[in-house]
């Protein structure tokens, strides 16, 4: 084996074991409620790959809508449902069944 040969692999071994050795980011996960025909607040820090729980504690079916259309989460009475933001920036949405029920969601990168 070549002394370049030997440099090379040596390289790759040690930039191999600094990328295994950096903890890969976690998402989060954050429930917003819906109770008393009103959303609850979102969480502050959102960020793109974190998890939204949307539970719905209503007699009333409602949904969580994008106003963009990225997403539109219909939710029977008592139920739950999970959604994963894909995208950052701020997204307004609202029920489509009582639209004055509104809501924004602040994504970061």
């Amino acid at each position: 084996m070549g002394l370049a040969f030997r440099t090379v692999l040596l390289t790759v071994a040690v930039a191999a074991s600094f990328s295994m050795a950096s903890p890969a980011a976690v998402a989060a996960e954050y429930r917003i409620t819906i109770a008393k025909m009103k959303f609850g607040a979102p969480a502050e820090t959102l960020h793109v790959g974190d998890v939204i729980v949307w539970r719905n504690d209503d007699i009333f079916r409602h949904t969580a809508t994008a106003r963009d259309k990225s997403f539109d989460v219909d939710l029977p009475p008592k139920s739950e449902k999970r959604m994963t933001a894909r995208h950052s920036g701020a997204v307004n949405f609202y029920c489509r069944f009582h639209p004055a029920m509104v809501g924004v969601l602040d994504v970061r990168p």
